[in-house]
């Protein structure tokens, strides 16, 4: 026999007679049903006259007897229905997605109707399609989401950029490993005498005189080991006057980067006039950020962090714990100073944030850590709540994972936790009773050692179905 499928259409066997020579009509009938997931017996005045359709939608299908099959779906579907009913519109058998209505809801379904020569009825057979539908509705949602996240990535990595080419005292980017330079600002490219964007993918050293190349080598192995270092006086190529270099050294992509601080000592003034720009940014930023000591005090919060906690103003939370309003209480601070002091900076770590009128909101983390005369650390805070509620939920999740009951751990107690669990493996249970009684409640109550008053209880409180028995 063939299997191939052309396009829509299947390639019939062979010979139908010889392979369904034997089958009586009972099995012909067990063969359709379970070759689709609505079968309506409709007769010649175009009303449904019996129905075989899946046991969830039982009260569904019983409906539709005794109505005309165009009634059974929403206004805007009825001309696909008398399409299908049409022999000459539908002489090619197709299949047409209309949308009948039960419990307020839109059920989608693809028919296609098979009408014999010689019969008083006809059947239109059916494809159940909210799977797909709710697959649909989940990827447009989250496409939703990723493009909204995508332009806030786009509009913080412009503004960021505005700020380092802005910043009016030079600073560059260099590789650690080769001292080749990937993103040097503005004020450094009038520094050195260079076009715009011309110092890229040059060495650093080959900027620096002869005599003080050894040395900067020396003081970047120095910052290297010890980290924070004084700044040194070098010489630029071609010049005699000195400046002042500052560097840091940071990781991205498992790369390590040096940040050169280049003053030429007639800066000062401006580079105060930035710091306060660079104060004045974080400020007004729509992200939380805070900068906490190495006790996790407060030192610095901006006006969205104070609101983030519902508090009367960024001052009067200085000097506060930190660990008061980050995460589960001394479990993630310490995670994130363990990766600090391993990695310097952590991205996306998943926290919440405590209000202090006891309200609780899920949110991202990044942090950095700062050597100084005593280390300090930058958290970045980004609500993430509106995207978690953005993203639909299937109708046949169930409420809590095991993981997500874990992680539970630290922000409610035992006796909480133990509860949701109680309530995930009762209401599985009972969702397992009702499918192997093909929803006959009398008999799931029956099986699970209960009174039919308290399945039907447990059904209201979980949200299973109405009080309304299926005997």
């Amino acid at each position: 026999m063939i299997t191939q499928q052309t396009g829509d259409q299947k390639v019939p066997f062979n010979d139908a007679d010889i392979v369904f020579k034997d089958f009586t009509s009972k099995e012909i009938l067990e063969l359709a049903c379970n070759g689709a997931d609505y079968i309506v017996a409709i007769d010649a005045d175009n009303i449904v006259r019996d129905v075989s359709i899946n046991a969830a939608d039982r009260e569904l299908g019983q409906q539709w007897i005794g109505q005309k099959w165009v009634d059974t779906v929403t206004s805007e579907c009825r001309n696909k229905i008398d399409q299908l009913l049409d022999n000459e519109e539908d002489s090619q058998g197709r299949w047409r997605q209309v949308n009948h209505i039960y419990d307020g809801a839109d059920i989608p379904v693809t028919y296609k109707v098979i009408r014999p020569k010689q019969s008083a009825y006809f059947c239109a057979i059916g494809r159940d399609m909210r799977a797909v539908s709710d697959l649909q509705q989940r990827l447009l949602k989250t496409q939703q989401s990723m493009e909204r996240d995508y332009l806030t990535l786009r509009q913080t990595e412009t503004r960021y950029r505005l700020l380092f080419d802005n910043i009016a005292y030079p600073v560059l980017i260099a590789r650690s490993r080769d001292y080749k330079i990937e993103q040097a600002n503005n004020a450094c490219d009038k520094l050195l005498k260079m076009p715009a964007q011309s110092l890229e993918n040059k060495s650093f050293l080959e900027l620096l005189d002869a005599e003080s190349r050894a040395a900067f080598i020396a003081y970047s192995g120095a910052v290297t080991v010890n980290g924070d270092t004084d700044a040194v006086e070098l010489k630029l190529r071609n010049s005699e006057k000195k400046v002042r270099l500052s560097a840091s050294i940071f990781r991205q992509y498992g790369e390590q980067y040096w940040l050169i601080d280049i003053d030429d000592v007639q800066q000062e003034g401006m580079r105060k006039r930035s710091d306060d720009y660079v104060l004045d940014v974080v400020e007004k930023m729509p992200d939380a950020f805070v900068l906490a000591d190495q006790d996790q005090n407060i030192m610095v919060a901006n006006h969205a962090f104070a609101e983030l906690v519902q508090a009367g103003s960024a001052e009067q939370l200085i000097g506060q714990p930190l660990n008061q309003f980050l995460g589960r209480p001394n479990v993630d601070l310490g995670l994130l100073r363990k990766q600090l002091k391993d990695y310097n900076h952590v991205r996306n770590f998943g926290s919440v944030i405590n209000d202090l009128n006891g309200g609780e909101e899920p949110v991202e983390l990044s942090a950095i850590m700062v050597e100084r005369d005593k280390p300090l650390y930058g958290y970045s805070v980004r609500i993430i709540g509106r995207r978690e509620r953005d993203l639909p939920k299937s109708g046949n999740e169930l409420p809590r994972s095991v993981d997500q009951l874990t992680k539970l751990v630290g922000r409610k107690s035992l006796r909480e936790i133990v509860r949701e669990s109680t309530d995930l493996i009762e209401r599985m249970c009972i969702e397992a009773a009702l499918v192997h009684t093909a929803d006959n409640r009398a008999s799931a109550a029956e099986i699970l050692g209960l009174s039919r008053q308290s399945l039907y209880s447990k059904l209201h409180r979980h949200g299973l179905g109405n009080l309304t028995a299926k005997d």
